[in-house]
C-alpha cells in the first residue's frame, strides 16, 4: 500500500484492579489506542476487528462499526486517542487486530493494530 495511506497505531494498557475479581477469574484491563495519520490523504475509521486470546489459548473475535460509537476522521498528521476495555479469564492475554479505513479519495485500506499484551502486574518476568 502506498505511503499515501499510512495510519500508525500505538496501544498502552493498564490493569483495572477495581473492576477485576481474581477469585472469579475475571481480569479487567483498560487500553488506550492512539491512531496517527502518517499518510498524505485524510482517512475515516469505518470498522474494527480484534482477535483476543487468553493465556489458555481461548480466542474471541470482535468486529464492529467504528470505535466507541464514532467513526473518527484523521487529516494528515492528525491523531485520535480513545480508551476502552476488555477482560480475560486469565491473568495474561493479548490482542491484535486492524481498523478498516477509507481515505478521502475513496481507497479503503487496513490499519494494522500491533499485538499487545495485557497482564496483571507481577505476572510477566
Amino acid at each position: 500500500m502506498s505511503e499515501k495511506y499510512r495510519i500508525d497505531v500505538k496501544v498502552t494498557t493498564k490493569y483495572n484492579e477495581q473492576q477485576s475479581d481474581p477469585e472469579q477469574s475475571l481480569f479487567v484491563f483498560d487500553y488506550t489506542v492512539t491512531l496517527t495519520n502518517r499518510g498524505t490523504v485524510g482517512a475515516r475509521l469505518l470498522k474494527r476487528h480484534w482477535i483476543i486470546t487468553d493465556a489458555n489459548g481461548q480466542v474471541q473475535e470482535v468486529r464492529g462499526q467504528g470505535v466507541l460509537g464514532k467513526q473518527p476522521h484523521l487529516a494528515p498528521g492528525q491523531s485520535h486517542r480513545y480508551t476502552s476495555g476488555t477482560h480475560f479469564r486469565t491473568e495474561v492475554g493479548n490482542m491484535i487486530g486492524s481498523y478498516l479505513m477509507e481515505a478521502d479519495d475513496s481507497v479503503r485500506f487496513d490499519a494494522e493494530i500491533p499485538r499487545f499484551t495485557c497482564y496483571v502486574p507481577g505476572q510477566l518476568h
